[in-house]
């Protein structure tokens, strides 16, 4: 087989892996690093390097590793873009974590998320006590988010429209 396209094929294989295993292992690992977190990637990346090329230590070769990720990384968002389910498929919902001061403990204990870390993220954007936030939510990319304030907040549905071409913009 030819050197390259096993490269190739090896890279393509560790990016899916870890794709699947960031979706299994949760959208909080990604963003509330802790120390063995750090480590962990630090050993991951280096585990899977000779993974992706081999035996081959050249340049080249890793240019190729480096080409490959990033051309299944552009393409991947693309699809993500375009379709729904497959962007469902790869990412996670937000979550609602407080709404109107009340904290919903179902959604802390499947996002395996502590009272204590809560706490933590709400002092985080300056406010006291969960009874004084409007919303906190978890969202996408693993970061929780914090409104608070007077005003009442009600739920609403948004669908946004995606408009491709410029005659359905006059529409």
């Amino acid at each position: 087989m030819n050197p390259y396209l096993d490269i190739i094929l090896r890279s393509a294989a560790v990016y899916f892996f870890m794709v699947i295993a960031l979706r299994i292992f949760g959208k909080k690992e990604l963003s509330q690093l802790n120390t063995a977190d750090v480590i962990l990637i630090l050993l991951i990346s280096n585990s899977v390097q000779n993974a992706m090329v081999g035996s081959n230590s050249s340049l080249f070769g890793g240019l190729v590793a480096a080409l490959v990720l990033f051309s299944i990384n552009f393409i991947l968002k693309k699809i993500m873009y375009n379709s729904k389910s497959f962007n469902d498929f790869i990412q996670d919902k937000p979550e609602i974590l407080i709404h109107d001061g009340k904290i919903d403990f179902k959604a802390l204990a499947k996002l395996e998320i502590t009272s204590d870390e809560l706490d933590e993220v709400i002092r985080e954007h300056g406010v006291e006590s969960c009874k004084d936030v409007k919303l906190a939510m978890m969202e996408i990319d693993g970061n929780i988010s914090v409104i608070s304030g007077e005003k009442n907040l009600i739920q609403t549905h948004h669908k946004r429209k995606i408009h491709k071409t410029l005659g359905s913009l006059n529409n």
